[in-house]
Formats: structure tokens, sequence, C-alpha cells
């Protein structure tokens, strides 16, 4: 019996990926050659791209209570609050593969560090000059459930990247790295006529993101345009101040911790046997 490989090649015209079954991430994205995805997330720090399933970011207090039912987590990293959910640290399985895409699925059960009980699909593929990554969650569970959906790219950065992407509002953080407060986006976080990342640390929540982004890298003579399912209504932008070769631009479907807001910041109730999904599209073009 042959083993399934654990890193799968995809390619097709000038774009190709590698995919890990660990955690359904992508370990490298390149067009012509050249990487616009960068690995350096996960718990190796080995991946360009990851999953955000069953939901993304922290939990505050490391749980909640939803009609009668507590569901309860333990940190799953260094961090003291569970952390984007169980995909990015599962092995996910094959379920079909062409030379341009693959189909990974994950069942997920109760455990100690989660109690969600859960079947994500993630279909990932190239096409010509597009990457599409397709993510969705059945609730597998007897009780309902607070679900959403992201994903969580690392983006090259260079000296002269300049991000396009309009919301509403931004979120400061308060400790944790918790969302505190939303309020007008300032002019240091203003994408919308296309701007540098500004320099130093940034971890912040936008809402009211119309789904779309622009990515331009003048030296490598690139820009990806990013496209998101209209369930994307929000992106969090991540920028370490100990690293200067990325940034994360992460499409989501609910706020960071939603489970402690009114409304569920956009997580999703799911019923038993109920399912969610989105997409997210990046069209690389020469500048």
């Amino acid at each position: 019996m042959t083993s399934l490989p654990a890193v799968i090649d995809l390619a097709d015209g000038a774009l190709a990926v590698r995919v890990s079954r660990h955690g359904g991430a992508l370990l490298d994205a390149r067009f012509d050659g050249v990487p616009f995805l960068v690995p350096a997330g996960g718990p190796e720090g080995s991946m360009a791209s990851f999953p955000l399933v069953p939901f993304g970011n922290r939990v505050e207090h490391n749980g909640f209570d939803i009609d009668g039912t507590e569901y309860r987590f333990l940190p799953n990293t260094g961090d003291p609050l569970y952390l984007h959910g169980d995909g990015w640290l599962s092995r996910w399985d094959v379920t079909h593969q062409t030379a341009s895409s693959v189909v990974l699925s994950l069942r997920h059960r109760p455990n100690a560090t989660s109690a969600y009980d859960y079947q994500a699909e993630q279909t990932i593929s190239v096409a010509g000059d597009q990457l599409t990554l397709r993510l969705s969650v059945t609730n597998a569970g007897s009780k309902p459930a607070l679900y959403g959906l992201g994903q969580h790219p690392f983006l090259a950065m260079t000296d002269n990247t300049r991000l396009t992407a309009t919301a509403t509002g931004a979120w400061s953080e308060r400790a944790g790295h918790l969302p505190d407060r939303c309020g007008p986006v300032p002019a240091d976080l203003d994408f919308s006529a296309g701007a540098a990342l500004p320099s130093g640390f940034v971890n912040n929540a936008f809402e009211g993101w119309d789904g779309k982004a622009v990515i331009a890298w003048p030296e490598l003579k690139l820009a990806a345009d990013l496209a998101a399912s209209p369930e994307h209504g929000v992106f969090m932008l991540y920028k370490p101040a100990e690293r200067a070769d990325f940034f994360c631009f992460e499409p989501m479907t609910h706020l960071p911790n939603g489970h402690h807001m009114a409304g569920y910041g956009g997580l999703t109730l799911l019923q038993a046997g109920e399912s969610i999904s989105s997409h997210i599209a990046l069209r690389i073009r020469r500048l």
C-alpha cells in the first residue's frame, strides 16, 4: 500500500503552491518562481497560509456559554488563550487530487483541548494566475455551537509594499491581544487609497470590509488582487515588530472574540448538521 505524501505540489500556468496535510496549510506560493507568500507561521514557522476553523483568533477566558451549553478550551500554543481553532494544528485527509487542485477534509472530535465536534473541508486550487481557497465547516455535534471561517496568509513584504483595502471601522487592541473598542479608522491604518504599512507592531481587526484588497510589490513587479466571498466582512491586519519580510491580511467571517460580543461578532450559531462556507481568491498580476 502506497502512503500519501505529506506535501502536495500543485501547479498551473505561472502559479505553483505546496500544500501540507498537516494544518491543511500552504507551505509556499510562487508566481513565475517569485514567492508572494512567506513560510513564517504555524508551530514551526513553516506555514505560508493556514485555514481558520472552526473560528479564528482568540477566545477570552478560554471559553463561552451558549444556549445553556458551556464550551471550554485549553491553550493550544504558547499563548495563554486558545488560538485560531484546531484546523491549523490537525492532520487533514486528502479526498481528491489533481495536478492543480486538492480537496482536504478534517473530522474533529471533542477532546481535552476543544469540545467542538465538526467536519471541515478545504479545496485549494490554482488556475492560470489565480489561487483559490474554499473552506466549509459542518456542526457534527448534537448541540448548537458558534462557528466562523477565515484564512491566515503570510504575505511577502518589501520596502515599498502597498496595501489597498477599505473598512468602516477599526478595533483597538487590549491586553491579551483581544479587541477593545471599534472607532473610525486611524490615519496610519487607512488603506482606502493605498498606503504603506506603518512601522512597528500592528494587530488590529477591521469591520465593514467590502471583501476586496490589493497588495502591490513594486520591487517584485507583482500585485495581488484579493477577492473574498460576501461572508467575509472582517479582516485582521498583523505585522510583527521583529520581522520586516511579511505581514498578514486575514479575511474572516467574524470578529476576534466574537463569542463574547453582542450578536456574536459575526459568528454563526450552527445547529446540529448545519454548515457554513466561504472562499477567497488571490489573482496575481505583473506590474
